[in-house]
C-alpha cells in the first residue's frame, strides 16, 4: 500500500483569497483581499471578556454554548430578525459561523447530496460541503443587480439535491435578497422537500434603506431553515471565532452532537465577551458601523470607477466586485496579480467565486478596512 492524501483532500484546495494575502504580505502591499476586519473590538465585548477569564470562566461549556451567550442570541433574534427562538434547544454556539456550517453539513447531509449554490459564491461554503462529501451545484446571478428566476433554481434541481444556500448580504456579491425573492427559494425549498442553509454574517451592514431579512423569518419555511451567523464582522473579532446556528431542535440536538465532537465548544470566556457585547450595545452602535462602512464603500467605489474598474456598487456587506477587463491577463487570477504588482493593491480574482466562468473579468476588493489603510489603497489604485 502506498501513503496518499484521503480522496476528500483531492478536491479542497487553499482559497485565492489566502493566496493573495500571503502575496500581498511577500511585497508589502495593501491587502484589500481577505475580510478582516481590522477595526477595534468595542470596549464592551473586550470588558466583558476580561471580567469572564477574571472570574474563572475558561473551562469547556455545554456542547451549544453558555446559557448567558444563548438567552442573549435569542433576544436578538427576537428583536433584529423577528424570530422567537428558544435559547434551550435552538441555538448551537460553535467555532464561527464557519464552524456552524460545518457541522450543520455533517449532521444533515450524506455523502452524494446535492446543495445549490448562487454564484458567485463563498469560496468556504463549496469547500465545507466537500469536505463534508455533498456535491455542489449552482446558479449564476446577473449582474450588477444580481437576480435570478424560479426556473433558473428549477434547472439545478436533481433527485439527489438536499439543500440551499442563501447567503443574505452576499459575499462577494454585497446582494441583500428581497421578500419576493426570499419567497421564491421558500417556495422552491418546499416543493422539493429541501433545508435551507442561511449565511447572515453580514446582517448589520446592509446600505441605501435596505433591510435585512432572515430566511427564518417566512413563517412557511421556518421549519427546514438552518440559520447561521455570528459576530466576527460586527465586533471586528474574525480571530476569535464565535458563530452560532438556530433551527428547530430536531435539527439543533444532531448538530450540537456533531459540534462537541469535533470542537467541544468555542472558547468559553470569548463566549461572555460577545455576551456581554449584545447586551450591552444598543441599535445606536449598530446604526453607526452600518453608517461608518456605508461611506467606506463610497468611497472605493468612486476610486474604482476613476480608474476604470468599474464596480458593482453593493447593497450590503464589505466588498465590491469590479469589471477587471481592461487589466491584462487571460483570466482573472493574471488581472489580479497584474493589479497587485502594478499597484501594490491585493484583490481576490473573481474565478475563486465561480464555477462558471463569469468570474473571468472581475476582481473582489474588502472596504474593512481603517480609514488610513482605504486612503493608501486609493492612492495606490490611481496609478492605473
Amino acid at each position: 500500500m502506498t501513503l496518499s492524501l484521503s480522496d476528500r483532500a483531492d478536491h479542497i484546495t487553499q482559497a485565492e483569497i489566502r493566496v493573495m494575502t500571503i502575496e500581498c504580505e511577500r511585497i508589502g502591499g495593501v491587502n484589500l483581499a481577505q475580510g478582516v476586519c481590522d477595526l477595534g473590538v468595542p470596549p464592551e465585548v473586550v470588558e466583558g471578556t476580561v471580567e469572564a477569564i477574571g472570574q474563572g470562566v475558561n473551562s469547556y461549556t455545554r456542547y451549544d454554548g453558555l446559557r448567558q451567550l444563548r438567552q442573549a442570541i435569542a433576544e436578538k433574534l427576537r428583536l433584529f430578525n423577528g424570530l422567537d427562538v428558544d435559547a434551550e434547544t435552538e441555538i448551537t454556539v460553535s467555532a464561527g459561523s464557519t464552524g456552524s456550517f460545518y457541522c450543520a453539513c455533517l449532521a444533515l447531509l450524506n455523502p452524494g447530496d446535492e446543495v445549490i449554490l448562487f454564484e458567485p459564491f463563498y469560496g468556504y461554503h463549496v469547500n465545507t460541503l466537500l469536505a463534508a462529501g455533498a456535491v455542489p451545484r449552482y446558479v449564476t446571478m446577473d449582474p450588477p443587480a444580481w437576480t435570478f428566476a424560479a426556473s433558473d433554481l428549477e434547472a439545478a434541481v436533481s433527485p439527489r439535491t438536499k439543500g440551499i444556500m442563501v447567503c443574505t448580504p452576499g459575499n462577494p456579491s454585497g446582494k441583500v435578497y428581497t421578500r419576493e425573492e426570499l419567497q421564491i427559494v421558500a417556495d422552491f425549498a418546499r416543493e422539493h422537500d429541501l433545508f435551507i442553509f442561511t449565511d447572515e454574517i453580514y446582517e448589520y451592514f446592509v446600505y441605501d434603506g435596505r433591510t435585512h431579512l432572515s430566511p427564518a423569518s417566512l413563517p412557511s419555511v421556518r421549519d427546514r431553515t438552518i440559520m447561521i451567523s455570528g459576530y466576527s464582522k460586527t465586533y471586528s473579532i474574525t480571530g476569535w471565532r464565535i458563530g452560532y446556528s438556530v433551527c428547530e431542535s430536531r435539527w439543533a440536538d444532531a448538530i450540537g452532537y456533531v459540534n462537541d465532537l469535533i470542537y467541544v465548544c468555542a472558547p468559553a470566556p470569548l463566549q461572555l465577551g460577545v455576551a456581554t457585547g449584545i447586551t450591552r450595545l444598543g441599535p445606536s452602535y449598530y446604526a453607526a458601523l452600518c453608517d461608518a462602512f456605508r461611506r467606506k464603500r463610497d468611497l472605493l467605489c468612486s476610486t474604482l470607477a476613476d480608474v476604470g474598474l468599474s464596480p458593482m456598487v453593493p447593497q450590503g456587506a464589505y466588498y465590491v466586485l469590479a469589471d477587471a477587463s481592461r487589466l491584462p491577463g487571460c483570466n482573472s487570477k493574471e488581472k489580479a496579480m497584474h493589479l497587485l504588482r502594478r499597484t501594490g493593491v491585493a484583490s481576490v480574482p473573481g474565478d475563486a467565486f465561480y464555477e462558471s466562468a463569469a468570474g473571468r473579468d472581475l476582481v473582489r476588493f474588502c472596504f474593512a478596512k481603517a480609514e488610513a489603510e482605504l486612503e493608501e489603497a486609493r492612492d495606490r489604485l490611481r496609478r492605473l
